[in-house]
């Protein structure tokens, strides 16, 4: 068995322990380093990360959390574990023309539930906030977070889409997604400034993710439909470190990386092996499609070596967790959806 999490503090150990690999590669970045989009669901442990890497490299790097922080109490534990934070909006042009300057910056803004509901605001995040960042921060490397809804599903025999392929994706969330792309590279060609942009497919902790999803479905007896039969996952921590080290990816113009795990997950398979750690049988419903939103991350990977943490490990703690009666962020990843409509 896996080593197991029992609280919301140790798995935060967990999710902020640096390994030696981001230890010496921490070393070469340029102080202070700007986490923007700080707040949200990895930001917080991604900036604590940070700063616990460079403490144990001896080097002298200010982390500085920016985000609108509507909770005070992730801004609260942020400033308790050493990072500096700014509350803005960077829809507001004046908002980030304030922002301290930056030795590198960490773009991780971003909107995706609530796109059908609200659209314009959808948009209006991924593509004027993009343009305010590049105009504060002209001449420095940027990390942009992406996401894996940028392409279009693709057959599952072919691995996942690759960092090539058209950008076809279906729905308002990933189009904006793919503008939000298309400014950070109009940006960096216009400039010359140097962008590595980073297709997230979904990161999962205890708390939310695919895999949690799967789980208290198991566990609540709830039928899980079948579809949409295939995705990928990668452990928040491990996709936080290999976030870190992608400031030498930056290019001018901007490149794409797809960051998820290597291999890829059936759905079924995966609810029952949760079935067996929770001692419960799967309900299914529906059947798989020859289709699925996956990635191929098998060029990052060959940059920075494979994610660390297995499966089968994230597996075993979210059973555990869920058996457990730990705690949810009680966002669904709505991983099933085949239309784009989140």
């Amino acid at each position: 068995m896996a080593n197991l999490i029992e609280t919301e503090a140790a798995l935060d150990e967990e999710l902020t322990a640096p390994r030696p690999v981001l230890i010496d590669a921490i070393r070469e970045l340029r102080s202070p380093l700007v986490i923007l989009g700080a707040g949200g669901k990895m930001g917080p442990s991604l900036a604590v990360l940070a700063r616990r890497a460079a403490e144990a490299a001896g080097h002298e790097l200010e982390v500085i959390a920016v985000s609108r922080f509507s909770d005070p109490a992730k801004e609260e534990w942020l400033r308790n574990r050493g990072v500096k934070t700014v509350a803005a909006d960077l829809l507001d042009r004046n908002s980030v023309r304030g922002l301290p300057d930056a030795g590198e910056v960490l773009y991780l803004v971003g909107l995706k539930f609530g796109t059908e509901a609200n659209p314009s605001l959808t948009w209006a995040i991924n593509t004027v906030a993009p343009l305010h960042v590049l105009e504060r921060y002209a001449g420095r490397r940027v990390v942009a977070l992406s996401t894996g809804n940028v392409y279009p599903l693709s057959r599952i025999e072919q691995g996942g889409s690759r960092e090539g392929d058209p950008l076809t994706p279906l729905g308002e969330y990933a189009n904006a997604a793919v503008a939000r792309e298309r400014l950070f590279d109009y940006g960096s060609r216009e400039a010359g400034r140097q962008v590595a942009l980073i297709r997230l497919n979904y990161a999962t902790d205890l708390r939310y993710g695919v895999p949690v999803d799967l789980a208290q479905k198991v566990w609540h007896r709830d039928p899980i439909d079948l579809r949409n039969g295939f995705f990928n996952c990668i452990w928040q921590g491990d996709a936080n470190e290999m976030i870190l080290r992608a400031f030498p990816l930056a290019n001018s113009p901007a490149r794409p990386w797809n960051l998820t795990s290597p291999g890829i997950c059936q759905v079924r398979e995966v609810a029952e092996r949760l079935g067996e750690l929770l001692g419960r049988e799967p309900v299914f419903t529906g059947e798989e499609a020859g289709t699925a939103l996956l990635s191929n991350a098998r060029a990052l990977c060959a940059e920075l070596g494979d994610p660390p943490t297995s499966v089968e490990t994230i597996l075993e703690r979210t059973a555990h967790w869920v058996q457990s009666g730990g705690p949810s962020l009680g966002r669904p990843t709505h991983f099933e959806v085949r239309d784009g409509r989140f």
